[in-house]
């Protein structure tokens, strides 16, 4: 699951690179403004600001490779990164549902169900000092 949650990132990571240098485009070509800002600085805020946006998902994205790649559960700043991407999936979808439209909220819905579900399965499996449970074998009672 980690897998497909990481691929899907990037994916959108991808459309989100994409959709800002659109806009940046669409900007930058009509003169854009607002309340007297200069349509270049506009422009390039744009980019920027879906250059860091789509970093911040690949980041998230390699967070949950390298989960899928060692069958472990994230550690605390892991674990905090991903609640926060789903956290932002969550509030993305609920604007994409008046802005964009249903289709829209229903793909957010289904990255933020993919992240929720991998951080479900893996649990935590650390025990105090942050180092795993030993694994013990089951013993028979002794009379």
């Amino acid at each position: 699951m980690a897998w497909v949650a990481a691929v899907v990132l990037v994916l959108e990571a991808l459309a989100i690179l994409f959709l800002n240098y659109a806009l940046s485009v669409v900007v930058d070509r009509q003169h854009m403004s607002m309340a007297g800002m200069d349509p270049a600085a506009m422009s390039t805020g744009a980019w920027v600001l879906g250059a860091v946006f789509a970093l911040y998902l690949v980041c998230c994205a390699a967070l949950l490779a390298r989960i899928a790649v060692r069958d472990r559960p994230p550690g605390t700043f892991g674990r905090i990164v991903l609640i926060t991407c789903a956290v932002v999936h969550a509030v993305l979808g609920a604007f994409a549902v008046g802005l964009v439209g249903w289709t829209a909220f229903a793909l957010l819905m289904a990255v933020l169900a993919l992240l929720v579900l991998t951080l479900t399965a893996y649990g935590t499996a650390y025990g105090p000092g942050g180092s795993a449970p030993p694994a013990t074998a089951p013993t028979h009672p002794t009379h």
